[in-house]
Protein backbone atom coordinates (compact mmCIF):
# COMPACT_ATOMS: atom_id res chain seq x y z
CA UNK A 1 0.00 0.00 0.00
CA UNK A 2 1.50 4.05 -1.06
CA UNK A 3 0.76 6.51 0.80
CA UNK A 4 0.82 10.40 1.35
CA UNK A 5 0.59 12.52 3.78
CA UNK A 6 0.10 16.22 4.29
CA UNK A 7 -0.13 18.39 7.10
CA UNK A 8 -2.09 21.40 8.43
CA UNK A 9 -3.46 22.96 11.92
CA UNK A 10 -6.84 24.25 13.54
CA UNK A 11 -7.16 25.93 16.32
CA UNK A 12 -10.89 25.61 17.75
CA UNK A 13 -13.03 26.32 20.57
CA UNK A 14 -15.69 23.77 22.39
CA UNK A 15 -17.15 22.56 24.91
CA UNK A 16 -18.06 18.64 26.39
CA UNK A 17 -20.93 17.27 28.12
CA UNK A 18 -20.61 14.20 30.56
CA UNK A 19 -18.51 13.64 33.63
CA UNK A 20 -16.27 11.72 32.08
CA UNK A 21 -14.43 14.68 30.67
CA UNK A 22 -14.14 16.54 33.73
CA UNK A 23 -13.18 20.05 33.56
CA UNK A 24 -13.42 20.14 30.06
CA UNK A 25 -17.18 20.40 30.31
CA UNK A 26 -16.44 23.94 30.48
CA UNK A 27 -15.90 25.99 27.60
CA UNK A 28 -11.40 25.35 26.37
CA UNK A 29 -9.54 26.03 23.18
CA UNK A 30 -7.73 23.00 21.37
CA UNK A 31 -4.99 23.61 18.47
CA UNK A 32 -4.64 20.15 16.71
CA UNK A 33 -1.96 19.16 14.20
CA UNK A 34 -3.83 17.55 11.44
CA UNK A 35 -2.83 14.76 9.51
CA UNK A 36 -4.30 13.57 6.31
CA UNK A 37 -3.23 10.13 4.36
CA UNK A 38 -4.25 9.09 1.51
CA UNK A 39 -3.79 5.64 0.18
CA UNK A 40 -3.93 3.12 -2.98
CA UNK A 41 -2.53 -0.12 -4.28
CA UNK A 42 -0.82 0.52 -7.02
CA UNK A 43 0.26 4.06 -8.20
CA UNK A 44 -1.81 6.44 -10.97
CA UNK A 45 -0.57 6.81 -14.49
CA UNK A 46 1.72 9.50 -13.24
CA UNK A 47 3.34 7.03 -10.71
CA UNK A 48 2.09 8.81 -7.71
CA UNK A 49 -0.39 8.69 -4.83
CA UNK A 50 -1.95 12.25 -5.22
CA UNK A 51 -0.99 15.78 -6.14
CA UNK A 52 0.72 16.15 -2.60
CA UNK A 53 -0.23 20.46 -3.87
CA UNK A 54 -3.86 19.77 -4.61
CA UNK A 55 -3.94 17.37 -1.40
CA UNK A 56 -2.53 20.14 1.27
CA UNK A 57 -4.77 22.63 -0.64
CA UNK A 58 -7.85 20.34 0.39
CA UNK A 59 -7.10 19.56 3.56
CA UNK A 60 -6.67 23.81 3.93
CA UNK A 61 -10.04 24.10 2.69
CA UNK A 62 -11.87 21.65 5.32
CA UNK A 63 -9.96 22.97 7.47
CA UNK A 64 -11.14 26.43 7.29
CA UNK A 65 -14.43 26.13 7.76
CA UNK A 66 -13.35 25.09 11.16
CA UNK A 67 -10.52 27.09 12.38
CA UNK A 68 -10.99 29.57 14.83
CA UNK A 69 -14.29 28.67 15.53
CA UNK A 70 -16.73 28.03 18.74
CA UNK A 71 -18.19 24.44 17.54
CA UNK A 72 -20.57 24.51 20.13
CA UNK A 73 -21.91 27.44 18.26
CA UNK A 74 -22.25 25.23 14.90
CA UNK A 75 -25.20 24.13 13.74
CA UNK A 76 -23.37 20.64 12.05
CA UNK A 77 -22.30 19.93 15.82
CA UNK A 78 -25.25 20.45 17.76
CA UNK A 79 -25.78 17.55 20.30
CA UNK A 80 -22.62 16.05 19.18
CA UNK A 81 -19.58 15.87 21.61
CA UNK A 82 -16.77 17.29 19.23
CA UNK A 83 -13.80 14.47 20.83
CA UNK A 84 -10.44 14.36 19.15
CA UNK A 85 -11.81 11.09 17.75
CA UNK A 86 -15.55 12.69 16.00
CA UNK A 87 -13.71 15.82 14.54
CA UNK A 88 -10.62 13.36 12.78
CA UNK A 89 -14.14 11.37 11.17
CA UNK A 90 -15.79 14.69 10.34
CA UNK A 91 -12.35 15.97 8.15
CA UNK A 92 -11.78 12.55 6.90
CA UNK A 93 -16.01 12.91 5.56
CA UNK A 94 -15.60 16.15 3.97
CA UNK A 95 -12.01 15.31 2.36
CA UNK A 96 -13.87 12.64 1.35
CA UNK A 97 -16.40 14.31 -0.42
CA UNK A 98 -13.74 16.37 -2.07
CA UNK A 99 -12.49 13.40 -3.79
CA UNK A 100 -15.52 12.27 -5.17
CA UNK A 101 -16.46 15.67 -6.44
CA UNK A 102 -13.23 15.90 -8.41
CA UNK A 103 -10.86 18.26 -6.61
CA UNK A 104 -8.19 16.27 -6.20
CA UNK A 105 -7.45 15.26 -9.69
CA UNK A 106 -8.63 12.61 -11.74
CA UNK A 107 -5.73 10.72 -10.62
CA UNK A 108 -7.22 11.20 -7.53
CA UNK A 109 -10.33 8.37 -8.04
CA UNK A 110 -8.14 5.41 -7.56
CA UNK A 111 -7.59 6.38 -3.70
CA UNK A 112 -8.76 3.57 -1.82
CA UNK A 113 -8.45 4.92 1.37
CA UNK A 114 -8.57 7.94 3.71
CA UNK A 115 -6.82 8.50 7.33
CA UNK A 116 -7.15 11.34 9.11
CA UNK A 117 -5.22 12.14 12.68
CA UNK A 118 -5.65 14.88 15.03
CA UNK A 119 -2.62 15.37 17.39
CA UNK A 120 -4.13 17.04 20.45
CA UNK A 121 -0.56 16.87 22.26
CA UNK A 122 2.93 15.87 22.58
CA UNK A 123 1.39 13.13 23.83
CA UNK A 124 -2.07 12.11 22.56
CA UNK A 125 -3.92 11.64 18.71
CA UNK A 126 -6.80 10.08 17.57
CA UNK A 127 -7.17 8.83 13.88
CA UNK A 128 -10.43 7.89 11.82
CA UNK A 129 -9.97 5.68 8.74
CA UNK A 130 -12.06 4.74 6.00
CA UNK A 131 -12.45 3.85 2.23
CA UNK A 132 -13.01 6.00 -0.48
Amino acid sequence: MFSVTVRDHIMIAHSFRGEVFGPAQRLHGATFVVDATFRRTALDSDNIVVDIGLAAQELNAVLSKLNYRNLDDESAFAGINTSTEALAQVIADRLAERVHAGALGEGARGLEGIAVTLHESHIGWASYERPL
